[in-house]
């Protein structure tokens, strides 16, 4: 691998692992909704709502790639859906669906930002931001200062900023850009076979993939230049 300028980390299930922490959120938004908007709610569980942003992803194709936009829209449609309102809380005009749907929205967010990070994730961060410029290149909608690790990065590129979503060339593309560097002078690491290692190959970058559980590597894939199974291992 020729020496990088820059490091490109994928967030969900590289630095954290993000099941717990949407089955976290989702649950904390339940609770605010059942206490707040009961009436909204009723007849509705976790898995209702799941289905009702499925069923969002499938009307605005356009923006499957930006996760904000469909939950917020989810949230929109729920509260619009709820018929006459019984309290003022519940009020179903669209500037109100609209603004409650903004407040619910960011009762999930506080919570998805709530992460655990992985054990050699933080010493890491700082060893390398010593000798390296560090992104962020997601899907996700997380968020770095509230996570507490913005310091350590000089830029975050969300599949919502790009306008499209990994292993889409686009977005590798924007993070090219923003560094002011070559493709190749980047090397990306992340846990996806696909959306990170053979999307920033195809990009131009190097890459690494981040195993931490030994999964196989997908035989129709062309093998990955490098795996490690922590950040300690990246030099």
């Amino acid at each position: 691998m020729k020496p990088p300028l820059v490091l490109s980390f994928d967030l969900d299930d590289t630095l954290w692992p993000v099941g717990p922490v949407i089955a976290a959120a989702e649950q904390d938004l339940w609770s605010w909704l059942r206490e707040r908007h009961p009436q909204t709610v009723s007849g509705h569980s976790i898995e209702s709502l799941q289905a009702m942003r499925a069923l969002t992803a499938q009307r605005y194709p356009e923006h499957g790639h930006d996760l904000t936009f469909l939950r917020r829209r989810a949230l929109k449609d729920l509260f619009e859906a709820a018929g006459p309102a019984q309290s003022p809380a519940d009020a179903q005009s669209p500037a109100d669906a609209q603004s409650l749907a903004d407040q619910a929205f960011e009762v999930f967010f506080t919570a998805r930002n709530r992460v655990e990070f992985y054990h050699d994730v933080r010493p890491s961060l700082e060893r390398l931001y010593s000798r390296y410029r560090l992104f962020a290149l997601s899907n996700g909608n997380a968020d770095l200062q509230r996570c507490g690790i913005g310091h350590w990065f000089a830029g975050h590129i969300t599949a919502r900023s790009a306008g499209a979503a990994k292993p889409d060339a686009r977005i590798f593309a924007c993070l090219v850009a923003q560094a002011g560097v070559e493709a190749h002078e980047v090397v990306h690491i992340g846990d996806d076979p696909v959306t990170d290692v053979v999307g920033a190959m195809q990009a131009g970058m190097q890459a690494v993939w981040l195993n931490r559980d030994a999964r196989a590597w997908p035989e129709n894939l062309p093998q990955p230049p490098r795996t490690i199974s922590t950040l300690a291992e990246i030099i």
